[in-house]
């Protein structure tokens, strides 16, 4: 078994069982190799922007199960990641003006995800500073003791104005906003569903009709918006059950 650092283990425990992880800038991929030899996540993505971490990584997961395949991807930050793929992004060992690089470059992308586990070595002021100017919150801050280092680590996670940075009020999240998830009833898989057929058959009509690559993506964004919606009323559902 995977033996983590103090500082991975503290990120491990702030994962909780079923979800799933994408580690950016994985390194030696330690960490979503415990995750998932433990259980906690059913799948995990370990990406690098250079060849010889991915590589460390993948030597890592070959010598300790040869015959899983693990996903590891090659790029820059949050490029390799579709929108809401995983539950929870890991950025740690870096440093804090890097991450708000890496979030900023791919913003809607950062809103996507549930949640987010930031480990800065530096520039922690700067970097909740971008956290707060960018509508996220910090759930939850830890000092971990690593060596003769002291780590500081961000639970983050989107707020609801986070995605209202457009003042028109046909915006998505005025109409379906994720506070429907605090009043969830018997009806509300249907109507999301609905609304996400609604606005599939609109993307598609729109991408027949020609239409141009500035209102596609916002079209596409509302989808996304709404299947993330859908799959997290779901998942409230399934526990109710």
């Amino acid at each position: 078994m995977i033996q983590l650092s103090p500082r991975l283990a503290a990120i491990a425990k702030e994962i909780n069982p079923g979800e799933t992880m994408a580690d950016i800038g994985t390194d030696h991929g330690f960490l979503p190799l415990y995750l998932w030899e433990q259980g906690i996540c059913p799948h995990v993505i370990m990406t690098d922007a250079a060849e010889g971490p991915l590589q460390k990584a993948e030597g890592n997961c070959r010598e300790r199960w040869p015959d899983t395949k693990f996903d590891l991807r090659l790029g820059d930050g949050l490029q390799v990641l579709q929108p809401a793929e995983v539950d929870v992004i890991v950025l740690a060992g870096m440093g804090g003006i890097l991450m708000t690089q890496i979030l900023e470059a791919e913003i809607e992308k950062s809103w996507s995800f549930r949640r987010m586990i930031l480990q800065p070595r530096n520039n922690i002021g700067m970097l909740r500073h971008w956290l707060y100017d960018h509508c996220f919150s910090i759930s939850r801050e830890q000092l971990v003791r690593e060596g003769r280092f002291i780590c500081e680590i961000l639970t983050v996670v989107p707020v609801e104005k986070a995605s209202l940075r457009s003042l028109d009020g046909d915006c998505i999240e005025y109409q379906y906003p994720r506070r429907l998830l605090e009043f969830i009833g018997p009806l509300t898989e249907e109507y999301l569903e609905t609304r996400l057929q609604t606005e599939e058959r609109i993307l598609l009509q729109m991408e027949e009709g020609g239409q141009d690559r500035k209102t596609l993506r916002r079209q596409k964004n509302r989808v996304i918006y709404m299947q993330d919606l859908l799959r997290d009323a779901r998942k409230i559902l399934e526990c109710k059950t």
